[in-house]
């Protein structure tokens, strides 16, 4: 499963070279690529180590002072196991969403992300956006998807949105209303 993850890896490097990406050493730092250790509900992240103190914003919030890093040296991609079981072109897609996060500016999902997913999806034709959809991806790959059983089911009183929860803390209907502000029932 780790050979088919990194042959995916570099066939998506090869295609960002292709289109005029620079995803060289010194323009997104080292990037290692492995499979999640842990049973994740995500189909991947990617984890950055050594900040570049070139790229270093204080922001100043108040009295507090916030420091953050626009790039690091060092990025480590984890892929969730259950996504290796779809089809190639989702797996392949995970990775490019992942990869942009390794591009200088890209640790979360704001506009300069949104520039390069935009830019990928045109000249690639990837479907790269902030979440993914599970239902739809193992529908793709002709898989069974199924979905996670909840213990409760709580509905507002007023606008009937349903929520469904796996625990209630002991207070939960005097604590909480639903958005609309109706009450919330079982």
């Amino acid at each position: 499963m780790q050979e088919k993850l990194e042959k995916l890896f570099n066939q998506c490097i090869n295609e960002l070279k292709s289109i005029g990406l620079n995803v060289s050493k010194e323009n997104v730092g080292d990037i290692k690529i492995q499979i999640s250790k842990r049973n994740n509900k995500r189909y991947g992240c990617c984890k950055q180590e050594e900040p570049d103190e070139r790229y270093k914003v204080i922001q100043r919030i108040g009295r507090r002072r916030i420091v953050k890093y626009e790039k690091f040296n060092k990025h480590t991609i984890e892929v969730s196991k259950w996504v290796l079981e779809l089809n190639d072109d989702i797996i392949k897609n995970t990775i490019m969403h992942e990869i942009i996060h390794c591009f200088p500016y890209c640790n979360n999902h704001g506009s300069e992300f949104k520039k390069y997913a935009r830019f990928i999806n045109a000249r690639l034709g990837y479907n790269i956006s902030r979440v993914g959809n599970k239902k739809e991806d193992y529908e793709k790959s002709d898989m069974d998807y199924k979905e996670k059983e909840y213990k409760y089911v709580i509905k507002c009183t007023n606008c009937g949105k349903l929520i469904y929860r796996n625990r209630l803390v002991m207070d939960f209907f005097k604590k909480y209303r639903c958005l609309c502000g109706g009450k919330l029932e079982m």
